[in-house]
């Protein structure tokens, strides 16, 4: 099966196109820097914000894969996060209606969908806010006869890029460079979900003949600390101290100015200090049921992104 993957050169899309490499299948990354990403398949360089070039990558493929997004908590033009988010999603759909492809996921995010406690969803940010935007895009396309598959990760971890989609890894990265100040809301809850699951899951929703119209891809539910406590055992650093939400969102204004004057990413900001403020569990029996999704324990997964981090800066990483 020819699939085309867009964002095929990001923290997940690389893990799906190797996925679908290694079941068989033909992958057509579709990406702005897709001729560079030394991935299996045929490269393509585009972007989502392009109808026609979408359209014209998706020309022979038999299915579509939609991972393509602006992950970030913070750009000075917010309206990148609505065009490419946003945007990107209704070009794909267009580009499977138009070509007639019958076989079509796209990439949701468990922050789409309200926290625990609560009925609707939160937009902290402008991630946020477009990825729950979006999916209101791909039920709607849905409802009118689209065969897109809706799919909701939990936070998507392990090997691979340093990447604000990469989020734990980063955060690990972070604490052994001494760059962490701290962990905001530890015993919040959070959904693990090791990327080679995912992606496993993505491919195997793409093979099945009658997938269901949305399905939730959480790996283990714990406390964020315990990524940390788990890292710790490990031989790691020891889990970083708690800064208080009211600490978090004064750093968090003042990061925003300064990006705002001087240039560069914020730490964080407000807005992700709010989401940081809840619990986010996400669910995996459908999955598990139809896709065959199982979940690598957060303990394994750890230990796996220790030995990664290990190799790649050459010493143990608690020092």
């Amino acid at each position: 099966m020819r699939v085309l993957v867009t964002g095929g050169t990001g923290y997940l899309g690389r893990a799906i196109v190797r996925t679908l490499a290694a079941r068989g299948h033909e992958p057509v990354i579709f990406a702005r820097r897709a001729t560079s990403g030394g991935l299996p398949g045929r490269a393509i360089d585009g972007d989502v914000r392009d109808a026609a070039a979408l359209v014209d990558a998706a020309r022979g493929c038999e299915a579509c894969c939609h991972s393509a997004a602006l992950v970030s908590i913070w750009r000075r033009r917010r309206e990148d996060f609505d065009d490419v988010n946003v945007g990107g999603l209704e070009h794909a759909i267009a580009a499977v209606r138009e070509t007639g492809i019958t076989r079509f996921v796209y990439t949701s995010s468990f922050l789409a969908r309200p926290p625990r406690g609560r009925t609707d969803p939160i937009a902290a940010n402008d991630y946020q806010r477009t990825k729950v935007l979006a999916d209101r895009v791909a039920r709607a396309a849905r409802e009118r006869g689209s065969p897109i598959v809706r799919l909701y990760p939990g936070v998507i971890y392990g090997p691979g890029v340093d990447s604000e989609g990469n989020l734990v890894g980063r955060l690990l990265r972070d604490h052994a460079a001494g760059r962490l100040p701290g962990l905001i809301g530890p015993d919040r809850i959070w959904s693990f979900s090791w990327i080679d699951d995912v992606a496993g899951a993505h491919v195997a929703a793409l093979e099945h003949d009658t997938p269901a119209p949305e399905y939730e891809l959480g790996g283990e539910n714990a406390p964020l600390v315990r990524a940390f406590e788990l890292a710790a055992a490990k031989g790691f650093k020891a889990p970083p101290r708690t800064l208080s939400y009211w600490l978090s969102e004064a750093i968090g204004a003042a990061e925003v100015a300064r990006v705002k004057m001087f240039g560069g990413s914020p730490l964080v900001t407000r807005g992700t200090v709010e989401i940081f403020r809840h619990d986010w569990p996400v669910g995996h029996a459908e999955a598990a049921r139809d896709l065959a999704f199982a979940v690598t324990p957060l303990s394994t997964g750890v230990a796996r992104t220790l030995e990664e981090l290990q190799a790649v800066s050459g010493r143990n990483p608690s020092t």
